[in-house]
């Protein structure tokens, strides 16, 4: 339950210095943070600054996380690159691949570039709008930690694996599609469990196929590989569960198999018991408009699109049909003035990390 607003301008300030003092330098602080309240400012708040400390600040504590990102580029063509990512911020590695894939793009018409050995990226929709801005479309995938189970199978194998579009179009807002390929995923999981809340039937199965409810206990099992996520379609074949299967078995080999990075159980972020870097892949596309058509020209027949979707007839009792992007850009117009929205739990937990991080000036942004 929302318990407090906190404004945008004070997050971006706590973010930075919290993490110069974990290490990161500031320039890298600044992209991590851009990510991350990105991500609040559209409502995807499963990959927001509910994740600052668990994802990125802990991991750096456990030794797991490089805070000082030297990323390596390993081979590169005129429209190709692969870079290894050395373990660092998965937020850095990504920025720059996908900088790398927009001048490549802007230069040849198209641009691919491949990530091995990277960590968790955020938002997966923060790096197709960079292409979006340059009047191109984007497109990223990752492979994640196993959480997924197959079709027909109930052991997690396959990440949540996020196939993401950014559109540009003549409306206040593009088209954005960021979505796993599961029916939900981890991070909201763990947003379930922070709110002591049980999950719908039908996200979550044990080692026998049941639906599982309870977020704490799904939290565990899954790192213990005792339940798995449902793909999209849900259990069998039936909804079209190999639909989102066989979508996540492509962002898997897409995220490992170009530039010979790990994939599903190399991914767990343990080894012999102890905790090891998670050596995440990702992919970048990136195809300049200008290459096909001109973007205005294109802009135009995209929101031509996307305005006779909404304006098609609607299901007795519904009064709007949205398109992707649309309920973000909406989301953002309602918190710009608010802010991101805070629990008790996240509330006391962002006061914990000003006492052990010695940035006690803000504790008052976060009393309850």
């Amino acid at each position: 339950m929302v318990k407090k607003f906190v404004p945008f301008a004070i997050l971006e300030r706590f973010n930075v210095e919290i993490m110069i003092k974990a290490g990161i330098p500031e320039a890298d602080a600044g992209i991590i943070g851009d990510v991350l309240l990105q991500a609040d400012k559209f409502g995807f708040d499963s990959h927001g600054v509910n994740r600052l400390k668990s994802i990125y600040l802990d991991r750096i504590k456990d030794g797991i996380l490089e805070p000082v990102t030297n990323y390596k580029i390993m081979k590169e063509g005129p429209t190709t690159a692969v870079i290894d990512g050395q373990n660092g911020m998965g937020q850095v590695i990504s920025y720059h691949a996908m900088k790398m894939a927009i001048e490549k793009a802007r230069k040849y018409g198209m641009g691919m570039v491949a990530v091995r050995n990277s960590s968790h990226y955020g938002f997966a929709g923060y790096y197709p709008l960079m292409a979006v801005r340059e009047n191109m479309i984007g497109i990223t995938g990752t492979n994640a930690r196993p959480s997924v189970a197959p079709t027909f199978g109930v052991e997690n194998m396959l990440g949540t694996n996020p196939l993401t579009f950014g559109i540009p179009s003549d409306e206040p807002f593009p088209f954005l599609l960021d979505c796993a390929t599961s029916i939900t995923q981890r991070g909201k999981v763990e947003l379930y469990a922070r709110e002591g809340k049980d999950l719908p039937k039908g996200w979550v199965m044990d080692e026998n196929g049941e639906s599982k409810t309870d977020s704490s206990e799904v939290l565990k099992d899954l790192i213990a590989g005792n339940a798995a996520l449902m793909p999209l379609g849900g259990v069998g074949e039936e909804t079209g569960g190999y639909k989102g299967y066989g979508y996540a078995a492509v962002v898997e080999i897409l995220s490992a198999a170009l530039q010979q990075g790990a994939f599903m159980k190399m991914l767990t972020g343990s080894m012999d018991g102890k905790k090891v870097p998670y050596h995440i892949g990702h992919f970048f596309i990136v195809m300049d408009i200008s290459a096909f058509t001109e973007p205005e020209d294109f802009k135009k027949t995209t929101g031509n699109i996307l305005r006779e979707l909404r304006a098609s007839r609607k299901m007795p009792g519904q009064t709007r049909i949205y398109t992707a992007g649309e309920k973000e850009y909406l989301t953002w117009l309602e918190r710009k003035d608010t802010g991101v929205p805070f629990s008790d739990e996240l509330l006391e937990e962002f006061r914990g990390l000003c006492n052990t991080y010695h940035l006690e000036e803000f504790l008052p942004d976060f009393e309850a």
